[in-house]
């Protein structure tokens, strides 16, 4: 679903990029660890076509971002550390208008079911995002892209700032969405989670991936350990 090949990006005489290549499946999750200023972010906003490579390609669902960038946004939703909604509108209102932005339209039954599928309390629906805690923003902000029909998901920072109990939240919502075919591209410092909620894990430092792995086949320990010896 997403192919990220030989990928390079400079700014100025700093290499963000030094040929980057991962690849995530349908049902996957891809979780990209490595400290700040080891790519992570760059990644991501190659991929959502808001920077431009200096070479090497970002492809989803077969067709390259660069060429095809209002074609392959189609397929895409992201999911900052902070999602971004407007204040003063409710989630179902909020929920609504993004869906029309990207050619969609629901009716409202349908659109407390996706809030409702994202696990948001039903009495939050008709309330304004203003007052939302953190987590309650991510279910808003995994409803639209379930709603929008995407195939593959960034996120990035995603647990950050959650309390356990609404990163296990987090975490089963990120493993239903896999579970129907959803591919997620993850960059993260949560190393428990990553373990968790991945499929594959991979190490970045200064531009490239050192490492990737199976998540099934590492423990949060060995991981830490294994990522304090990278970076």
């Amino acid at each position: 679903m997403l192919q990220i090949i030989n990928l390079k990006k400079s700014y100025g005489t700093h290499q963000a990029l030094k040929g980057l290549d991962l690849t995530v499946n349908r049902g996957e999750v891809f979780c990209l660890l490595g400290q700040n200023g080891a790519g992570k972010t760059t990644t991501i906003n190659i991929c959502l076509g808001f920077l431009k490579a200096d070479s090497g390609e970002v492809r989803v669902h077969g067709e390259t971002v660069a060429y095809n960038t209002a074609s392959s946004r189609k397929h895409l939703a992201y999911i900052p550390e902070v999602v971004m909604l407007y204040p003063q509108l409710t989630a179902l209102e909020n929920l609504d208008f993004f869906c029309r932005l990207a050619g969609y339209r629901y009716t409202y039954s349908q659109l407390n079911q996706f809030l409702s599928e994202a696990n948001l309390q039903l009495d939050a629906h008709r309330k304004r995002v203003g007052a939302f805690s953190k987590g309650m923003r991510q279910k808003v902000g995994i409803a639209i892209a379930v709603a929008k029909q995407a195939e593959v998901i960034l996120m990035d920072e995603p647990t950050s700032g959650l309390d356990p109990r609404a990163t296990d939240e987090f975490t089963r919502l990120v493993k239903r969405l896999t579970s129907v075919g959803k591919s997620v591209l993850m960059a993260t410092h949560d190393i428990f989670n990553a373990v968790n909620v991945g499929t594959h894990i991979g190490i970045m430092k200064e531009g490239k991936l050192i490492h990737t792995l199976e998540a099934s086949s590492v423990t949060p320990d060995a991981l830490q350990q294994l990522y304090l010896e990278t970076i």
